[in-house]
């Protein structure tokens, strides 16, 4: 049988691309494969795809978005500080079990960076929760994933914090533009000193401090979870879906959405910083601000304005000052409820105490400012004492716990 030379053209064409191209599973790579510019891995339910993009024509990346959905969305980019200059890249496992991505000229652009002490017969995995998972083909336990390495977006099944063993932190970094998945200056983390909380930064200044608000959150199932070891905070999945994703968004925000399967399309649920006491620090020392009031920041009781010139003109952040000098043997305590705690990141902290030993420990000390309870469920645990100015309150209408402010004995009741 004889083939005219377009015949043969397509046909040495098809074998050529199914040699290939068709060889890769649709969520698994090999150790003997590559992951070339147009194919992907697909997780079996087809939730998530893997593969590369570019921002620009000149700025090639590979990473992870919401297969088939609107408006393609991006969860996570493997080499986010350095883009391929075209899309002449190739990812593979290397003899050592590490992931590698390597550019035109085979030089490694970005790696998994792991340190295995053998691997056999090392596999790629796309899951349906979005986590991209390096291990042994026949094993259960991961040699990485990319969980461990979030980009700006936190997935259920996801976690934020530390292990205390190893001193690693996993935190979340916005991009750098809406563009530019490089790093930017805006990151959510986990700070375990004093009351565990999570924080928004941009660069070294604090934006945004969310536990007491997130919490408040119908359909929300966040929890921490800390001991000797650990220290995390678990964004769960929402009530009302299993397709959910925190992102801190570029331009200094955290957003939290949720897919509506009915109108195929995603669903802000929350956002910070929304209002102005959502920002750290609104009403200065000794000030307590109020979202539902006019004008939002008011003095703590026992407290006066520190520069009336400024607070007139809706400038808080110098505070408030003391009334009245503490006698230490006779002061008292305000009693504040359902208010954010103050900054308790350089507190004393003891989860054994009673509330009453709390107090009395507060009163004995002359330099302690306010208690509280340290876990407010159940009727409430532990102790938190504060040794210096009680920044960062808020009052919420039925949120929040109760605080107690150390004031001279003639200021409370006032």
């Amino acid at each position: 049988m004889k083939f005219s030379t377009s015949a043969k053209f397509h046909i040495y064409f098809t074998l050529c691309a199914c040699f290939c191209f068709s060889a890769i599973s649709n969520d698994t790579l090999t150790s003997s494969q590559s992951l070339v510019y147009n194919q992907t891995l697909v997780s079996p339910k087809n939730v998530f795809e893997f593969g590369f993009f570019n921002t620009t024509p000149s700025k090639w990346y590979i990473g992870t978005w919401y297969k088939d959905f609107p408006d393609k969305t991006y969860v996570w980019v493997a080499n986010r500080d350095t883009p391929l200059q075209n899309s002449n890249g190739t990812l593979k496992i290397q003899d050592d079990g590490s992931l590698v991505l390597l550019n035109q000229t085979n030089s490694i652009v970005w790696s998994s960076n792991q340190t295995v002490s053998s691997v056999s017969n090392p596999v790629l995995n796309l899951l349906d929760d979005g986590n991209l998972i390096l291990k042994e083909e026949q094993e259960k336990n991961y040699i990485w994933q990319s969980f461990d390495h979030p980009t700006d977006t936190l997935l259920p099944g996801m976690k934020l914090g530390w292990n205390l063993d190893t001193g690693v932190e996993i935190r979340v970094t916005s991009w750098k533009s809406q563009d530019d998945p490089s790093t930017g200056d805006c990151y959510f983390n986990l700070d375990y000193h004093g009351v565990i909380n999570v924080y928004l930064w941009n660069k070294q200044q604090r934006v945004f401090g969310g536990v007491p608000i997130l919490s408040t959150i119908a359909g929300l199932n966040d929890k921490i979870v800390a001991d000797d070891h650990q220290a995390y905070y678990y964004p769960e999945g929402l009530l009302q879906s299993n397709l959910s994703r925190l992102v801190v968004n570029w331009t200094c925000s955290i957003e939290r959405y949720a897919w509506i399967g009915t109108t195929k399309s995603w669903n802000k649920l929350w956002y910070a910083p929304e209002v102005e006491c959502d920002y750290y620090g609104a009403c200065g020392p000794f000030g307590i601000c109020d979202s539902n009031a006019f004008p939002r920041c008011e003095c703590v009781t026992g407290f006066a304005v520190k520069n009336q010139r400024q607070w007139d003109l809706r400038n808080f952040s110098d505070g408030c000052v003391r009334k009245t000098k503490l006698e230490c043997g006779k002061d008292k305590f305000l009693h504040l409820k359902d208010v954010q705690l103050p900054d308790t990141r350089n507190v004393f902290v003891n989860k054994s105490m009673t509330l009453l030993e709390c107090e009395n420990m507060c009163l004995e000390d002359c330099s302690c400012t306010a208690y509280a309870n340290e876990v407010i469920t159940n009727g409430g645990t532990g102790c938190v004492m504060w040794n210096q100015s009680l920044v960062d309150l808020r009052q919420f209408n039925d949120a929040g716990q109760d605080l107690f402010i150390r004031l001279a004995s003639s200021d409370v009741g006032k």
